[in-house]
């Protein structure tokens, strides 16, 4: 199981995301990634509107916000 953070350098609502999946996974021992949308244009074409997206194993679970009990309700 691994947690993706999809965004972009400069958002502060990627920011805000990234502190919430690191916290979360850290205490769970979860593994996660960080993906930009500047990278790879599939992911910039699906998800440019709404950055940061957060999936786990590929299946998204949020977009925009993500609360700590959001993402481990998330995770089995």
């Amino acid at each position: 199981m691994t947690v993706t953070l999809i965004g972009k350098p400069g958002c502060h609502l990627c920011d805000e995301a990234r502190a919430v999946v690191v916290s979360v996974c850290a205490a769970t021992g979860t593994p996660w990634r960080e993906v930009s949308i500047l990278d790879d244009e599939e992911l910039a074409d699906q998800f440019w509107q709404q950055i940061p997206v957060i999936q786990v194993d590929g299946r998204t679970v949020a977009f925009w916000h993500i609360t700590p009990q959001q993402l481990r309700a998330a995770l089995p």
